[in-house]
């Protein structure tokens, strides 16, 4: 189900504590970089960059099932293989993910591991993507998005669920249960209205920058809102 997991003890830990990936961690979106070097290098066809554009627009306008909009967009990498996926998503997270990592979350990260808190990637970006961020923060576990692969070839259908919206709060919420913690007491940044599930199955919501309509939520609900910058 695209978790990653360090093998730890998660019981010497005091509390848990989730970063959402994209726009949180960094500013930078990390499928639309991934895309854009696929269509560079040639993995992408110009129908699939159309598909693309139109499921951005559907979920924009809310005219499809976000899930299913979300699963689908993953459709490009199909018939990409594993390694090359893997070595693109090192090449992205080098030149643009990485320059624009908040100092703020580099500082937030270390403050919770100071508390002896075990911090957690849980995005919708995909795994190779996350695991390079976690090597980066020194994250404990990281729990992402998985695409199904087949004979080293990866076939554009997620493992599971794109881990999105309602699903993230599904994996907060089985990893607090495996692992010896409660979602009462665990904390979850985010950024966007997609993260309101699991921002809501936490007990300690963070909102980094916002969008106008997660900040109305959050001020009518009272979660802690933070402004990072590079």
């Amino acid at each position: 189900m695209g978790t990653i997991s360090s093998q730890e003890n998660s019981a010497r830990y005091n509390y848990v504590v989730f970063f959402d990936l994209d726009q949180t961690l960094a500013d930078s979106i990390s499928g639309k970089s991934l895309a854009q070097e696929a269509y560079r290098k040639g993995l992408m066809s110009n129908l699939n960059l159309l598909n693309a554009i139109l499921n951005s627009i559907l979920f924009r306008l809310k005219l499809k099932n976000p899930l299913k909009i979300i699963d689908s967009m993953v459709g490009w990498v199909k018939g990409i293989p594993e390694n090359l996926m893997d070595e693109m998503c090192k090449i992205v997270f080098r030149e643009t993910i990485l320059p624009s990592i908040y100092k703020d979350a580099r500082t937030e990260i270390s403050i919770h591991k100071a508390k002896n808190a075990k911090v957690v990637i849980l995005s919708s970006a995909l795994e190779g993507v996350c695991l390079e961020m976690a090597k980066e923060l020194f994250f404990d576990d990281v729990i992402c998005s998985s695409i199904e692969v087949e004979k080293g070839i990866m076939t554009g259908r997620p493992v599971g669920h794109i881990c999105f919206g309602e699903e993230k709060a599904v994996r907060l919420e089985e990893y607090c249960r495996n692992n010896g913690f409660t979602a009462s007491e665990a904390w979850y940044y985010g950024d966007s209205i997609s993260d309101i599930p699991p921002l809501s199955a936490a007990g300690h919501p963070v909102c980094i920058n916002p969008e106008k309509r997660l900040k109305r939520v959050a001020v009518r609900n009272g979660w802690k809102i933070l402004s990072w910058k590079n």
